[in-house]
This record gives C-alpha cells, structure tokens and sequence, in this order.
C-alpha cells in the first residue's frame, strides 16, 4: 500500500477511532492515522492519513469549517440533541435579527469552556469519564484560546424551539457545541447542537470526500491523495537533485534562510516534488536548511 491521504466522509455514529480501525481492515494496513477527530454524532470531513504519511499530520492546515444547526430553548448535558435534556424554554419570541447581533461575540479570538462530555484532559483524566462518573462538579474546567474566523446564518426555523443553521469557519480546538451553548446562554433561552457537518478540514473538503461504503466496495482501487498534494499550501525550496540527496541522507546544507526560522517548508527538487519537511535554523552562527522530516529515503 503506497503512503498518502484519504478524505473520508465519516458517517454518523462512528467515531473517529472506529474509522481508523475500518480503514486498517480495509487497506490492510496498521498504519493508520487520523486529522482531528469528529464527535460521533457529527459527520463529514475526517482527513485520514496511510503508512508513511502518518509522519505529516501535524504539517497539514489546522483551519476547519462546519455546518451547524443549533437548537434553542434547549439545553442538554452533552451540549447536542445526544445528551439527555435538562431545561426546555419557549423561544418562539426570538428571530434571527436578534441572534445575528449576538454572533459577533463569537468571532475573532475568543475563550471558549468545552463540553463537560469531551475528551480535554483535567487533573490527567478525560473530561468525559469524569462526566460518566458524575465527579465533573468538583472539577474546574478551563477555558481555552480559539479562533473563529467567520460565522454566516444560512436558515432559520422558527417555533417553540427554533433552529438556525450556521456556516462556522475556525482554527483547530473549536467546540461548535460549546457555541451552541453559549449562545443560547445569551439569548436566555438555552442552546444546544441538533446537528453537524463537518465541510472542510486540513485543507481537504467535503464536495471531493469519500464514504465507507464506496471505499468497502473496491479498496484495492482506492487511489491515495498524494503527499505532494496534501503539502501543496506550504511554501517550497527547490533543491538541485544532488543536494536533494544529501539532505534526504539528513545532512544540513548551509543556505541563505528565504523564511523565518523553523518555518516549515516543502523541499522537492525538478524530478521529485515532495522529498518532505525542511525548516532553516541558525547553528553555530550559521544558517542551515534541516530536515525536519525526510519523507524519501533516495529518488
């Protein structure tokens, strides 16, 4: 099985772990990781990453974008319809006007407080056991730094619990839960998930996406996204096929940085376009590009 990606289109009740032991069986393979993982409820985008590949997860874009329907004049204790129900209040007074107004708080850089059932680690214990064992009351669960570049109302439904469809773009460790939350906390009337989509993640999206089901039907046709192409938005340093070779070896080529130090960057040369991740770093006063990561062994 060669190395490279696959977009896949994580179906609803599966979590991201399942996936990743389906794809083993299906490729045969144990080498098998995933981008970011995806509440089982949620489906959509869910980058997946075979054999060697695994080794360039961390390089890929770290943006995500998701289709939100958040329901108000409900909360729940999982922050989505999953959970069980805690409070019902009549909200057919609201319209979108009045939310929109509220939507900017969430834009920009923000705090945000995740789920109680989430898998952020608290004292050493995820948030989610603590929550199935009722000890989350004694726990102080700490906010976190996120990005949220752009929220869009798409629709809306009215009724005594009405819903609005949001388009979410946003930065890795988003809890679009967490928004359905603290917006219905706003709004004084509750607020919890209905559902979600996941439409783009660590650059791949959703149009160009493939199921389980088609990916069972043939797996020894399925065609790999290249590394190449997953790499494709990092800037690049074309080397010359002998120095290519030298720094595949893990030697460090001294050179004039043409980035900021540590900077990652995608090394090819003119026969081989992904030799794998260099950074530049200064050794001893002298500036050097480095392997951070060789993905070719000898071309």
């Amino acid at each position: 099985m060669p190395d490279g990606f696959v977009n896949l289109h994580k179906p609803a009740g599966w979590t991201s772990h399942d996936c990743v032991a389906k794809l083993r069986r299906l490729l045969n393979t144990k080498k098998i990781g995933h981008a970011g993982t995806l509440d089982p409820a949620a489906t959509g985008v869910l980058p997946m990453a075979v054999g060697r590949a695994t080794r360039l997860l961390p390089y890929l874009p770290s943006d995500k974008a998701y289709r939100a329907v958040v329901q108000l004049g409900t909360t729940t204790d999982t922050d989505d319809l999953d959970g069980t129900i805690l409070t019902h209040t009549p909200a057919a007074h609201l319209t979108p006007a009045a939310i929109t107004k509220h939507l900017e708080q969430f834009q920009g850089t923000i705090q945000q407080i995740p789920p109680l059932y989430s898998a952020v680690h608290v004292d050493g214990r995820r948030l989610y056991d603590l929550a199935r064992q009722g000890m989350t009351k004694a726990v102080d669960i700490p906010s976190r730094q996120v990005v949220i570049h752009q929220i869009d109302v798409v629709h809306w439904q009215p009724g005594d619990t009405p819903q609005i469809t949001l388009d979410i773009t946003c930065g890795a460790g988003t809890y679009i839960r967490s928004i359905a939350r603290d917006l219905g906390a706003l709004l004084e009337v509750g607020g919890t998930l209905a559902s979600l989509i996941r439409t783009q993640s660590s650059g791949f999206t959703l149009d160009t996406s493939i199921s389980l089901e088609t990916l069972s039907e043939q797996p020894e046709q399925v065609e790999l996204i290249a590394p190449t192409v997953a790499m494709a938005h990092l800037p690049q340093i074309v080397l010359s096929p002998e120095v290519g070779r030298r720094w595949c070896q893990g030697q460090r080529l001294p050179m004039v940085p043409t980035l900021e130090l540590e900077q990652p960057l995608r090394v090819m040369t003119d026969t081989c376009p992904f030799l794998g991740i260099g950074v530049f770093r200064i050794k001893e006063g002298q500036s050097h590009l480095v392997p951070k990561m060789a993905f070719v062994q000898s071309f």
